[in-house]
């Protein structure tokens, strides 16, 4: 989890939060805009993140860039590293079907009961521990424990019927 550690860029980022919460779900059922707005802040302070590091890369100064061989070729851009762990170093097949495979999992989600989705939401992409999850969703811990193992069993058996394995 990321934290914003200046009290005004994060008024501003759960206020923009807030904003996208109520124009993109303001139909949305009651019991189902609290895991929304989780996911929508967290969202939200991710791109506050890249857009800070995208900032501090191209401010970089020019001249730390510009090749000393003066090769016409040359590309400073390829002086940036991507990161390993960046979904964007993967090929571009990888990509495609890392998108495709997640695209498929949110659909499934969808047709799972609603306790079933909202539990498995908040411990496996809010990771929040079982205890926490109880708490927000107002059950027991051995609860959540069997809305998330039905969950993924039937996640699980959908990804299999399409030969996709992880």
């Amino acid at each position: 989890m990321f934290a914003v550690r200046d009290e005004h860029v994060a008024l501003d980022i759960v206020q923009d939060s807030m904003l996208k919460l109520s124009e993109k779900y303001a139909g949305r059922p009651t019991e189902e805009l609290p895991l929304l707005f989780q996911r929508i802040l967290q969202n939200t302070i991710r791109d506050f993140y890249r857009r800070q590091k995208v900032r501090s890369t191209w401010t970089t100064p020019i001249s730390s860039l510009v090749n000393g061989d003066s090769e016409e070729d040359y590309d400073p851009l390829d002086t940036i590293d991507v990161e390993n762990e960046s979904p964007y170093a993967a090929p571009p097949l990888k990509q495609l079907e890392r998108a495709q495979v997640l695209e498929f999992i949110e659909k499934c989600l969808h047709k799972l009961p609603a306790r079933q989705r909202e539990a498995f939401i908040l411990r496996y992409w809010e990771e929040m521990d079982v205890a926490e999850a109880a708490k927000t969703m107002g059950c027991s811990e051995g609860s959540v424990k069997t809305h998330c193992s039905r969950a993924t069993h039937t996640l699980a058996d959908a990804l299999k019927k399409l030969g996709i394995t992880l």
